[in-house]
């Protein structure tokens, strides 16, 4: 009896199994987020001089920013009376 519910079992398996590999829905999908993912890369070699320097301005700010809070925190220049 119980070698019976474990060949079905197996069968059961493999059965899912075997669907769960000839099932195609999602082909599509894959295939346009590799082509997205491609032309991201494109874009990122072709503006490769521009991204960095729009980093290194905006890094630049955002130092620049952070020492003037640390250096005038309340920023009016004179203290409060």
């Amino acid at each position: 009896m119980k070698f019976e519910n474990v060949k079905t079992m197996g069968l059961i398996a493999k059965y899912k199994l075997m669907k769960l590999f000839s099932d195609e829905r999602g082909d599509v999908n894959v295939v346009a987020i590799v082509v997205l993912i491609g032309v991201a890369v494109l874009l990122a070699i072709l503006f490769k001089d521009q991204i960095g320097a729009l980093l290194a301005s905006l890094l630049r700010t955002i130092n620049e920013n952070a020492e003037g809070v640390v250096n005038d925190p309340i920023g009016g220049g004179a203290a409060p009376e």
